[in-house]
């Protein structure tokens, strides 16, 4: 299908690949991981063409149609949506507009009469009448009602836009589909369309991804970026976690093994080397301890860095958490939240969940609005005034927030550690470094200006934050967003292990499953549904409240 030989990529003196040759088969699923800067996206815009190798080179079979997400937003803005998922099949796009044009005439031409015969059986070979049906379903699954449909481009924003480009590519149905973070934007209910849908494609797909549930679900391969190698493993990327961990234990255990027959040669060498009778012997042995020294492997630890997050309260935490009566909230005549009531205890963890825009965040800010402990500076302005309703916080609640969009947070050109420091002034600045560090932020890196750091690491340092506030009560709004597999992976392990409270919202499921405790689920109707217990029970009940349904109909 798509292979790459020698494969050496240069910026300058940093080396990302070195000597790569590789080869994905037709009709699988590769997922690539690696750490962030490892050249994930990097190596799959190799792989398109888009960037040049240094050396080496890529090979697509002959006759082989590739299809990529690109991450361009402004591309199509004066065409309409349907028109813009239509055009990820360009001849049959430009085939249905000729043809429609020439019908549009007062007065066609006998010329024209014949021409638009002609498209019409060109149109009838490729199903083009069945094309803006399959357009639409694939718009629909995820999650762009037919309403929409007409809209330009243009009246998009950058997330709804990605959704439109990645129902392109998915019509064009190519024999090789690489993507890239496909899953960014999308709520619960479509990343699961999108797995099912993507379990039946019969051609190659090559993907990027953070979503751990994501990469297992739909994963036959995982394509590992680490040292400047580029290897592939068969399996999921829980399986690729737990064979690297027990060939590593194994690679120990042998080297272990090496090391103590080493000692127990050199110790007959220094004991017989300078008796006669036992020089060959001692001889030998010298043979075999240069053979094993050969033998023995260099154990490389992995370029992966894992962030040390403790989030430790300051202060304990009572029974009562918070309770939340009749809350209603809504947007130019649109119900989003319709009187919720909610009674969490403290050491709750609940995760907010449903589709975009259904109101998660401004359940959250509505909360928020109500908080009135003694960190209430910290929250100023975030909150959003309930229409009607009450949300009444436990007394002994310190709660701390972490919103959506972190990096629109940081607005002044200071370094991180000033920035931090104003948020903790009497903590030494020792310490401010020590939760920089923890953070992987090290030496010349914390005096970085937040203006310039990246969506993952702007999260991290809000993490930061919040482990230098010590809060007893948690508020994060999608806190895995733009986050690498070993954050997110350092951050539920965190979350799990909290001893106060947590009310977040996420579309990570695995994520959700780890932490939540509680579900509240919102509805498009205003409507919700506070399931007391965890994702995997939600899930069960979920299931047999559709059976149900499916039953009465």
């Amino acid at each position: 299908m798509i292979s790459c030989s020698n494969l050496t990529l240069r910026f300058g003196k940093k080396v990302l690949f070195e000597d790569v040759t590789l080869k994905f088969k037709p009709g699988y699923v590769y997922g690539i991981v690696g750490a962030n800067g490892a050249g994930k996206s990097t190596f799959l815009k190799i792989l398109t063409g888009e960037i040049k190798p240094t050396s080496g080179n890529v090979s697509l079979d002959s006759g082989v149609r590739m299809g990529w997400l690109r991450q361009d937003h402004y591309a199509f803005d004066e065409a309409t949506v349907l028109d813009t998922v239509l055009m990820g099949r360009r001849e049959l796009y430009d085939v249905m507009k000729e043809k429609d044009a020439l019908y549009a005439k007062a007065d066609m031409s006998e010329k024209e009469g014949e021409r638009a015969a002609e498209l019409e059986i060109r149109f009838g070979e490729m199903d083009g009448y069945a094309a803006e049906a399959t357009a639409g379903e694939l718009l629909e699954g995820l999650g762009l009602p037919s309403a929409r449909h007409g809209l330009l481009m243009r009246q998009l924003t950058g997330g709804w836009k990605l959704r439109v480009l990645l129902a392109q590519i998915l019509f064009a149905k190519p024999d090789l589909l690489l993507l890239d973070e496909p899953t960014n934007h999308l709520d619960i209910a479509s990343i699961n369309w999108l797995e099912e849908y993507l379990a039946e494609h019969d051609g190659t797909i090559i993907l990027v991804s953070h979503d751990r549930h994501f990469l297992n679900n739909i994963c036959t391969h995982t394509v590992d970026i680490d040292r400047q190698k580029i290897t592939i493993y068969t399996g999921n990327y829980d399986f690729f976690v737990s064979a690297s961990e027990a060939a590593l234990d194994a690679k120990q255990n042998e080297n272990a093994r090496r090391e103590q027959r080493a000692a127990e040669l050199k110790t007959f060498i220094a004991r017989f080397s300078a008796n006669a009778s036992k020089s060959k012997q001692a001889t030998s042995r010298f043979k075999m301890l240069d053979k094993l020294a050969a033998d023995m492997e260099q154990i490389l630890p992995s370029s992966r860095q894992y962030p040390r997050i403790l989030l430790k309260p300051r202060r304990g935490l009572g029974k009562d958490l918070v309770a939340v009566a009749g809350l209603s909230k809504s947007f130019e005549g649109r119900t989003v939240l319709d009187k919720v009531d909610l009674s969490l205890a403290g050491g709750d963890k609940l995760a907010v969940i449903g589709p975009n825009g259904v109101g998660k965040t401004t359940f959250l800010r509505c909360l928020l609005e109500a908080y009135a402990g003694e960190d209430k500076g910290d929250l100023k302005g975030r909150g959003l005034k309930a229409d009607a309703g009450s949300v009444e916080w436990g007394k002994s609640v310190a709660l701390n927030y972490m919103p959506q969009d972190t990096k629109e947070e940081l607005t002044e050109d200071r370094d991180m550690v000033t920035w931090l420091k104003t948020w903790g002034p009497n903590d030494e600045i020792q310490a401010i470094r020590g939760y920089l560090g923890r953070m992987l932020f090290s030496g010349d890196q914390q005096e970085k200006s937040v203006q310039v750091l990246s969506g993952g690491e702007c999260q991290r340092l809000f993490l930061a934050r919040m482990m230098l506030l010590g809060g007893n009560t948690l508020m994060l709004d999608e806190p895995s967003n733009h986050m690498d597999l070993e954050s997110i992976e350092s951050l539920g392990k965190a979350l799990l292990e909290f001893p106060g409270s947590v009310l977040f919202t996420s579309h990570d499921q695995d994520l959700i499953a780890k932490v939540a405790t509680r579900i509240l689920e919102l509805r498009p109707d205003g409507s919700w549904w506070d399931f007391k217990g965890g994702y995997a029970e939600y899930q069960a009940a979920e299931m047999e409240r559709r059976g149900k349904r499916k039953a009465r109909a």
